[in-house]
């Protein structure tokens, strides 16, 4: 299989894909923190963890900034219904 190594990205979607990747590799060692068999395994892997976390909040930072990752705020009457709706099944 031959790639083209020609192809160029832009700064966005430079950005877009790490935080594709970061999005991925936080599942990734968040599952393997899960199952780790001994606390010095899952003390190591949750460090990870939090990094990828830290650098996750600094890409998606970025792409806010620069006005390539918008996100609507919630309005609060559904902010309020999905926390009884929650607190509901906790005390059930």
């Amino acid at each position: 299989m031959e790639m083209n190594q020609n192809v160029s990205m832009n700064d966005e979607e430079k950005l877009t894909d790490l935080l594709s990747t970061q999005k991925f590799l936080t599942g990734v060692y968040n599952t393997y923190c899960c199952e780790a068999a001994t606390v010095a395994v899952k003390n190591c892997l949750n460090s990870i963890l939090e990094d990828e976390h830290r650098i996750h909040e600094e890409i998606f930072n970025e792409m806010t900034a620069r006005g390539w990752y918008q996100t609507e705020k919630a309005e609060e009457a559904k902010i309020n219904s999905t926390k009884q709706k929650f607190a509901q099944k906790v005390t059930v």
